[in-house]
């Protein structure tokens, strides 16, 4: 009995180290960043290095607000077009496809999470480049013109949209995913209760089903945004890689991912250059970790709301 009893308190322990070990990890990696982009923050002020332009490293300027306005706009717009998509289709694989039809589309949507963010970005080069250049963008400029977020005046098809379609396929099978087992997690008993009540099954589903799985899909949007705000070789591929603050879906950016990617290891001779970049990544880290939190703060208000 008392080996039973030591053995139980060894595994408590020994799984509480694992789990704090884990949680430690993005201490550690914001800690590591922070001593390495210190240089740069000590040299600029804060407020410039966020909100300043310009950005010409061999004069000692590192302005990050094209490349944070750039990184909010594609993800902004890749979650605003998977967001819908995606739990439409997870109500559909978990509340009205038949065995048969789930069997089929579930690993076509899990294939999609394995394939390598380069063939994504190539997929974006071959197909929607081409397709934003050519036939979108002088579509929607020609019938929206007179709104300036669709212009498409000096239109390569690199772009703020094409960038977010790419991140969207990208971010689908997370949230479908995690979002379906959500929603087959309701219990039936709800299920069966709504309807004998004389609810419809959309009714069934809007009323009972998703505000029972709401943590969960907050969860499945939580894990897509993190995915969509950190991909960097698909992103890099498609939207422009241009230092200006896009007024337009249509305009190229720069997002911090594409920005540390392109340049870590070259002209690290020049001074703060190593720091600067350092510091885009600690800037990326805290900015996920702000939309966590905002997260967990809004779930924690409906839910509270609902009971």
């Amino acid at each position: 009995m008392l080996t039973r009893s030591l053995k139980d308190r060894l595994a408590s322990r020994l799984m509480f180290l694992v789990t704090f070990s884990s949680s430690l990890i993005v201490f550690l990696i914001a800690l590591a960043l922070y001593a390495r982009a210190r240089p740069i923050l000590t040299a600029k002020p804060l407020g410039e290095l966020i909100f300043s332009s310009s950005w010409h490293p061999l004069k000692g300027e590192f302005g990050f607000y094209p490349f944070i306005l750039g990184t909010l706009w594609v993800t902004a717009l890749a979650m605003i077009i998977s967001i819908p998509l995606s739990l439409l289709t997870a109500i559909y694989l978990a509340e009205y496809a038949s065995a048969r039809v789930r069997g089929v589309v579930k690993p076509l949507i899990d294939l999609l999470a394995g394939i390598p963010s380069v063939v994504y970005g190539l997929w974006g080069v071959l197909a929607v480049v081409p397709l934003i250049r050519d036939y979108v963008a002088p579509l929607m400029g020609r019938s929206l013109g007179f709104i300036p977020l669709f212009s498409a005046e000096n239109l390569t098809g690199y772009s703020v949209l094409a960038g977010s379609i790419v991140l969207a396929l990208m971010v689908f099978p997370i949230i479908i995913s995690v979002a379906e087992e959500v929603f087959r997690s309701v219990p039936d008993g709800l299920r069966e209760a709504s309807l004998a009540l004389g609810a419809t099954r959309w009714q069934m589903v809007k009323h009972v089903v998703i505000r029972k799985a709401l943590p969960g899909v907050v969860a499945a949007i939580v894990l897509g945004f993190s995915r969509a705000f950190g991909e960097t070789m698909a992103v890099l591929m498609v939207v422009g890689n241009v230092a200006m603050i896009p007024s337009s879906i249509f305009d190229p950016a720069y997002p911090l991912t594409a920005l540390i990617a392109n340049n870590y290891g070259e002209m690290m001779s020049i001074p703060l250059y190593d720091s600067a970049l350092l510091g885009a990544g600690l800037f990326l880290l805290l900015m996920v970790l702000c939309f966590n939190i905002m997260a967990r703060i809004i779930l924690r208000r409906v839910l509270r709301e609902e009971w």
